[in-house]
């Protein structure tokens, strides 16, 4: 039998708070650690080294600011954001400081935990109403929009919707970080986007990133 998931849950609403660690724990997760503030969930997250954080986007201090210090203090724990905001640039801000999922607070409690469970796996989750909205406002691009990509740009984009940093494609590609950096520039200028969770939804409609990211 495998240990149960151990989870960090920060979140500055008590009654809000309470009500998703009974939930988790009631689905058989471990939740070690409860904070209300971002210093406080980022120690947690340091001292405990759980398998899954979730944390609130707009707790006191910011939980984007959290979790890209948490992934630092604790490189294998997946965080994931809790928020109400569907707005494009938290989701894209969110990613950027290393977070795995982006689900929005009217989830279900089920989904809730099946989405950490999948995000303990390996993949990646957003919210479908962030995700299409994202993509609808690449509506109107051509049958195949990486047809101006070369066979390395779409390799690094693969990984890129995979999830895995800059660093991470060069040492799954043997390149050096500063090459994968002038690839992601071409790439993003061939798109015509401005970032690089744009540039993900793009590829995963496309059919890259299959084997790990998920976009909803």
């Amino acid at each position: 039998m495998t240990d149960p998931l151990r989870v960090v849950v920060a979140d500055d609403h008590p009654l809000y708070r309470e009500g998703v660690v009974n939930t988790l724990r009631s689905a058989g997760l471990d939740v070690v650690g409860e904070a209300s503030i971002a210093r406080e969930a980022v120690r947690l997250v340091r001292d405990l080294r759980p398998d899954l954080a979730l944390f609130d986007v707009t707790m006191p201090g910011g939980g984007i600011t959290a979790a890209a210090e948490a992934r630092t203090a604790s490189p294998t724990t997946s965080v994931v954001m809790l928020t109400v905001s569907e707005d494009e640039d938290d989701l894209v801000a969110a990613i950027e400081a290393g977070a795995s999922g982006y689900v929005l607070k009217g989830v279900a409690g089920r989904e809730l935990v099946s989405i950490l469970r999948r995000v303990a796996r390996g993949e990646r989750y957003v919210s479908s109403a962030v995700a299409w909205a994202a993509l609808n406002r690449h509506e109107e691009a051509p049958t195949d929009p990486l047809a101006d990509l070369t066979d390395r740009e779409r390799a690094v984009l693969d990984l890129v919707t995979e999830g895995l940093s800059n660093s991470e494609v060069g040492l799954r590609m043997g390149l050096a970080e500063k090459t994968v950096k002038h690839y992601m520039t071409s790439i993003l200028s061939k798109l015509g986007v401005g970032s690089r969770v744009e540039a993900a939804l793009i590829g995963y409609r496309a059919g890259l990133g299959r084997h790990g990211a998920d976009p909803g």
